[in-house]
């Protein structure tokens, strides 16, 4: 057995596959995560405006020859920011691991 358990109203069940059958992912629910750059408020929106604030802060492009990849690493830590190539995959996973990696400069916010 694989998925999601989910409890609502006193009921537990088996949701398996959430994201494709519309059981446990923030979409489903009308709820959406955004990546927001705190100097400015600006909500990313792109890879391009991510990439500019990116190396705005000292990262750079890493290519490793993953072409399902778009990689970032910065000459002062051993830190990378590994993202999918497509923006409609980036979720909250990537979003708290820029968060994590320049705990400063971004923060993760809830819309619904």
């Amino acid at each position: 057995m694989s998925g999601v358990w989910v409890f609502n109203n006193g009921v537990i069940r088996l949701v398996e596959n959430p994201n494709q059958s519309g059981g446990v992912s923030t979409q489903s629910h009308g709820r959406r995560n955004v990546l927001v750059y705190l100097p400015t408020g600006e909500a990313v929106s792109s890879y391009s405006s991510l990439e500019q604030i990116l190396r705005s802060l000292g990262w750079e492009r890493y290519f490793s020859g993953d072409s399902d990849l778009i990689q970032y690493h910065k000459r002062s830590s051993i830190d990378l920011i590994s993202l999918p190539r497509d923006f409609s995959k980036f979720n909250s996973v990537y979003m708290y691991d820029i968060v994590v990696k320049n705990p400063n400069s971004f923060h993760v916010r809830d819309f619904n």
